[in-house]
């Protein structure tokens, strides 16, 4: 690939995440505004189904182009990313949406550090000054004291290393499958672990795993609105998300997803949330610049 070319792709990349990033923080409010007439779990599913919907008709209609191999690496993103999802749209019903997409936007850090383990992308001292600074946010955001991290906050954590782990399987997996098998792998195990879920609620609930052991509640009036804005905007921006890791590194595009937080800001105070405090703005700060200083990682190969 030549220097025009990869530089091309890069700022393809880094557009499809700017979309992305922007239907993200939608997605978070029709999540939000959903929380209010069923669980978190039963979002998830709903956010799922409907990708799921999506995705089908676009494969029947332009079949995939693929080479295939990884069936177990694909099953693996899919899990990974369910789980994760579990615990954001937790938070997104407890907490302000900015302060849930900030969390989940820890997921670069986490992206760079499993890249180096397993798919060998090296690390300058600058990248790793990186990752030590965005735990440093991390520390702000939950306002941690050595004791007091409450259920949002380690579900936010949580959440964090399971999209990165779930970001750095894409980055091998974009070698073997089309996007739309890659969103699909996610999006039906993400179907299809809500239902088992729902099942086991019917029978046994618990306070501590509520995040993911729930009751079905079936949507009346407005929540179908809501639900069609959750799928339509989730869908699309998990395809956009997809294009931009298959384009370029992690740790570039990670950067450019922050735009995210912004978006979530406002949007959030549209749908009532305060304006975040000063220990949350600094710590969004300093996660920010630990995902500039791993995009700038010089030593990445």
């Amino acid at each position: 690939m030549n220097n025009s070319t990869h530089q091309d792709n890069i700022k393809l990349a880094i557009k499809y995440m700017i979309f992305a990033s922007l239907l993200f923080a939608f997605t978070g409010a029709f999540a939000k505004l959903l929380s209010g007439y069923m669980s978190s779990l039963e979002v998830v599913f709903f956010r799922n189904i409907t990708g799921v919907v999506i995705i089908s008709i676009s494969i029947y209609r332009s079949p995939l182009n693929q080479i295939g191999g990884k069936p177990f690496l694909l099953f693996f993103r899919g899990l990974i990313g369910f789980l994760a999802l579990l615990m954001y749209f937790y938070d997104i019903a407890h907490i302000s949406l900015a302060e849930a997409q900030t969390f989940s936007k820890t997921a670069p850090i986490f992206t760079a550090i499993f890249a180096y383990i397993f798919i060998k992308e090296k690390l300058s001292f600058q990248a790793w000054m990186g990752v030590f600074i965005g735990f440093i946010g991390i520390l702000f955001i939950t306002k941690f004291t050595g004791t007091n991290l409450s259920k949002t906050d380690w579900l936010g954590i949580l959440s964090g290393v399971g999209a990165g782990l779930a970001y750095t399987s894409i980055r091998e997996l974009k070698h073997f499958y089309d996007t739309r098998a890659i969103v699909l792998s996610f999006m039906s195990v993400g179907t299809i672990g809500p239902v088992l879920l729902m099942i086991i609620g019917e029978f046994y609930t618990t306070s501590m795993f509520d995040f993911m052991i729930a009751k079905f509640i079936v949507p009346e009036g407005i929540a179908w609105f809501y639900i069609i804005g959750l799928g339509i905007t989730a869908t699309l921006s998990q395809i956009y998300m997809t294009k931009a890791y298959m384009n370029a590194k992690g740790g570039i595009v990670g950067t450019f997803s922050y735009t995210n937080i912004i978006f979530s800001i406002i949007v959030g105070m549209m749908l009532g949330d305060s304006f975040p405090d000063m220990f949350v703005i600094f710590g969004i700060v300093l996660i920010v610049l630990s995902g500039l200083l791993v995009s700038f990682n010089k030593s990445s190969k």
